[in-house]
């Protein structure tokens, strides 16, 4: 070799050598006894191999002198534990490691169950440390489930209910098995991140470091919920097309579960083509209420069950369109919505919190500690994390709304001038208002003996029958709406009798029986965590099959639905039959009535 060309090289040799950095040694001895060769070699390159994975932070944080044994004695199902300095892992996990292929390397089960193990267990030695503490963090407990108990300042319920879609139904032992067993799925799956993104991203901010991120499947998905249990498949919401999040009151009435209202969340989600700004709010059609809430449906729930926590409580996404007709037609309640004090990044954060809650969360509805208002508060502290700091515990609806005003986050300014409220979409009037001066206008026309509206809605159909054949065209078409507004009234009572009826063993064990399937599989699609067992957290490549899946039941459900609703009602009593009957009968006429009166006029044929 040349001697100048060996020179260059020793030289660059020794730079080299001056700026490598030396290894670090390990913080994990190998406890050898009861090995040999292989085996003790196997136990080094397991080490090595997950030392790999560790955050610098935490291999620095590893105490000296903690030794790793392999165990023969561990109750069954028990992979590991750690006592003091030492890690004890299940000798099995050991052959598993030295039977992998080649091919799979260490991406196979064996060889990832291995991992996964000492990676759980040195998990625990790091919370354990004075470095650690991630299970009594109050916002790792938050993202967890662990939640605050509204009646108990500083508690937190013992239960974790986000028991659905879960890695291993293990993390929910406790907060010290549940660090642990997402700091396995944090290191070892590239894709946790997109199903799990608010805890990757606080580990990754307490290590200050990240694993290499995996390319996720775009937007949030919801299963869409609408009346009974009907659903088209999946909307996916793209937090970059929502311009802002209100407070969505519903205001109260004199029934004793909605005396303080009904908290939501309006999500104003932009037009597609539309640049993001306050002309979304125009785009009614597309906006979308998270709404917690025992069923989709039900009008009427028993107190005594909602005091008891005999009810789910779940998060439903639904059209704003659909909440406005049932809360001002159906219930003649008005609607409050007002603007939450959020950025960009804020709504981002709290849209993924939803979907979290809506794919994972199995909570139980209590009537004073776990109600719509405790529920929303939860979401906006956890999905928002500035705003935990601030006293926003509530256990009404109308109760939070204050505080959210007092403390700056909700603007209520909007709703001082009531028309522009209603012009706007601040404000979606009750149809009492519009209903009162229906009966006004036919009372005024026709002379109608009942003094107040709730006297003329309660009169039996055919009592009202007389009087629709009389007035003129306005006088008709006000009849015409009221009597849509006693249809929809009784339909629901209707609804009710025979779910009730049906659900009770003595009224016809076959159509119980039936109902009582029925009812498990509308289930899957009240909680959608239930519909596979593919995949965890937020669904990523099998949405397709999960989708599926819910159309397919959504189908079946529906058809069940009708024909059981055509068998049930024939064993209504006779006189609600009958009433129902009239109803229909009053409609009719009512039809005719206006067709004839609009011929007369010369107007245009109604159809």
């Amino acid at each position: 070799m040349n001697p100048r060309r060996l020179r260059w090289r020793l030289l660059w040799s020794a730079a080299l050598a001056c700026i490598a950095l030396p290894a670090a040694a390990s913080r994990l001895q190998i406890e050898a006894r009861g090995l040999d060769a292989a085996q003790l070699q196997a136990s080094h390159e397991l080490v090595e191999a997950v030392e790999a994975r560790l955050p610098p932070a935490w291999r620095a944080a590893l105490p000296s002198g903690l030794q790793l044994r392999w165990r023969d004695d561990l109750p069954a199902q028990v992979h590991g534990r750690n006592v003091g300095l030492q890690v004890g892992l299940r000798r099995e996990l050991l052959d598993g490691w030295m039977a992998r292929s080649p091919r799979e390397g260490d991406a196979g089960a064996a060889a990832r169950a291995a991992q996964a193990a000492l990676i759980h267990e040195l998990a625990h030695v790091l919370d354990r440390g004075s470095a650690g503490g991630l299970s009594r963090d109050p916002r790792l407990l938050d993202l967890a489930g662990w939640q605050l108990r509204p009646l108990r300042f500083g508690l937190r319920s013992k239960r974790n209910p986000f028991t659905d879609r879960s890695p291993d139904r293990y993390e929910l032992q406790d907060p010290g098995e549940f660090v642990a067993v997402n700091l396995e799925w944090f290191l070892l799956d590239p894709e946790y991140a997109c199903r799990r993104p608010a805890l990757a991203r606080y580990f990754a901010a307490r290590f200050d470091w990240q694993p290499p991120p995996a390319g996720c499947a775009p937007g949030l998905v919801f299963l869409q919920a609408g009346q009974d249990a009907a659903t088209t498949g999946f909307e996916q919401i793209d937090p970059a097309r929502v311009y802002a999040i209100d407070y969505l009151l519903a205001e109260g009435n004199d029934a004793p579960m909605s005396r303080w209202g009904h908290a939501m969340l309006r999500l104003v989600v932009c037009a597609p083509g539309r640049v993001p700004g306050p002309d979304c709010r125009l785009d009614l059609q597309y906006h979308r209420v998270l709404s917690f809430r025992a069923f989709v449906d039900d009008v009427q729930i028993s107190s005594w069950r909602g005091l008891t926590g005999r009810y789910p409580s779940r998060l439903f996404l639904l059209p704003l369109d659909q909440v406005i007709d049932e809360y001002t037609q159906v219930e003649l309640r008005g609607l409050r919505s007002i603007p939450l004090a959020l950025q960009p990044g804020d709504i981002a954060g709290l849209l993924e919190r939803a979907a979290r809650l809506h794919w994972s969360y199995d909570g139980r509805y209590y009537f004073i500690s776990n109600n719509c208002a405790v529920e929303t508060w939860r979401l906006l502290r956890d999905g928002v994390p500035w705003l935990a700091a601030l006293p926003l515990r509530s256990i009404t609806p109308t109760g939070l709304l204050r505080k959210l005003e007092r403390n700056e986050v909700a603007d209520a300014s909007v709703l001082d001038d009531r028309n522009a409220a209603l012009r706007n979409g601040y404000y979606f009037e009750s149809a009492q208002a519009h209903y009162q001066q229906m009966f006004a206008l036919a009372q005024q026309r026709l002379a109608l003996p009942q003094a107040q509206l709730e006297d003329w809605l309660a009169l039996p159909a055919k009592q009202r029958g007389r009087w629709l054949g009389q007035g003129d065209l306005q006088a008709a078409a006000a009849l015409l709406l009221l009597e849509q507004a006693v249809q929809r009234r009784a339909e629901l009572r209707a609804r009710d009798l025979i779910k009730r009826r049906l659900l009770a063993p003595g009224e016809g064990r076959a159509a119980h029986d039936q109902l009582r399937l029925l009812l498990a599989d509308a289930g899957l699609l009240l909680r959608p965590g239930a519909l596979g067992d593919e995949g965890y957290g937020l669904p990523q490549g099998e949405r397709g099959a999960l989708e599926a899946q819910a159309i397919r039941l959504s189908t079946q459900v529906n058809g069940e639905w009708a024909r059981l609703r055509q068998l049930a009602q024939a064993a209504l009593p006779q006189a609600q039959q009958q009433e129902l009957q009239a109803i229909d009968a009053n409609l009719a006429a009512l039809g005719e009535r206006l067709r004839q009166l609009n011929r007369e006029q010369g107007g245009l044929e109604l159809r």
